[in-house]
């Protein structure tokens, strides 16, 4: 199938597959230091995957039930899990074993992620909780009460300062990591689960996907929807939407239901285009941190990770050096 795209959009293309789970695949996230992209699955196993080259390094097993979400800390040293097996794991990349077991969740733990400075992780659950746990003790500093239903996603904002969660009783909530109060409820009029949720990397915005198919871009200051994003298929499955913001243009990508990963332009809403990834609903996809790199995962036989990339189109750290260079060049020709 080819890929489709807009008169002036991105040109992302294939670059690589990457086999080895040998069940559905829930998660992908590429390292902070972009070297590295991890993946969880159904099979129980987390597969760390070389981005130039996309060979498997090392492949983690400890859970006892399949993966759902994974999370690297800042300095790419660690990755943390979430399994259905009610824990969640610490994992150290360079020996590729588990240092911690996060025990406290009563039911499937769905999401995580660490704060930037690495020394929290907060964790969501089918238990409705979100729990905060110290990353060196591996003990679980605070729970908060946050919801009524299954919480399916949880981030930090750029500072650590505040958590967004996200959960199928429709409700997006911020909190105070320090104090665990609720902030604020972000609320529409009508209130169809939410999928997946996330702080813009300034902190500034929240980008929360939900089971009417939409994707909302708010604004964390005021709590008001800014933007929609339609076109994609969201119906039943957890599917992650994430920023894309290594190129010129900044970009809203997403799996969808329909097999395909949809990329949208920001600002206008546009959709740009959109990548075939076969049959299957496409859960997880993560942009690369500096490069113009997607990429996606899927459930299903096929159990395959897909690597998108847009070789043509300049991304900002390109564009930086240019301006370095010309800048050089210009006091070169003062002296």
């Amino acid at each position: 199938e080819e890929t489709w795209r807009g008169k002036m959009g991105p040109s992302y293309h294939l670059q690589r597959k990457l086999k080895g789970h040998t069940f559905s695949v829930s998660c992908v996230k590429f390292s902070p230091d972009g070297y590295y992209l991890a993946s969880g699955s159904a099979d129980r196993t987390i597969k760390v995957w070389n981005v130039d080259d996309g060979q498997l390094v090392i492949s983690m097993s400890g859970h006892e039930d399949g993966i759902n979400d994974i999370a690297w800390s800042s300095d790419s040293r660690y990755l943390a899990s979430a399994s259905d097996d009610t824990t969640a794991k610490i994992w150290d990349i360079s020996s590729s074993s588990p240092l911690r077991t996060l025990r406290d969740h009563t039911n499937y733990v769905f999401c995580l992620n660490y704060n930037p400075q690495s020394n929290l992780i907060a964790s969501g659950s089918y238990d409705e909780s979100v729990r905060l746990w110290d990353v060196r003790t591996g003990t679980c500093l605070k729970i908060l009460p946050a919801h009524s239903d299954p919480v399916t996603s949880v981030h930090f904002n750029n500072d650590g300062s505040l958590i967004v969660s996200g959960s199928h009783d429709g409700l997006c909530r911020i909190w105070d990591t320090a104090t665990g109060q609720c902030l604020k409820t972000l609320m529409d009029n009508e209130n169809p689960p939410v999928s997946s949720v996330r702080f813009s990397p300034n902190g500034k915005y929240i980008l929360a996907s939900t089971l009417d198919g939409l994707i909302r871009l708010w604004e964390n200051a005021s709590g008001k929807c800014l933007k929609v994003y339609k076109g994609h298929k969201n119906g039943k499955y957890c599917i992650t939407a994430n920023f894309s913001i290594t190129a010129i243009e900044q970009f809203i990508v997403c799996g969808s239901e329909d097999g395909m990963v949809y990329i949208y332009d920001l600002q206008s809403k546009n959709l740009m285009q959109k990548l075939p990834c076969g049959e299957d609903v496409v859960l997880g996809i993560s942009c690369h941190p500096k490069k113009n790199i997607i990429a996606s995962c899927s459930m299903g036989k096929e159990c395959n990770i897909f690597m998108w990339i847009d070789d043509t189109s300049k991304t900002t750290l390109d564009l930086q050096k240019q301006q370095q260079t010309q800048q050089q060049q210009t006091q070169q020709q003062h002296k």
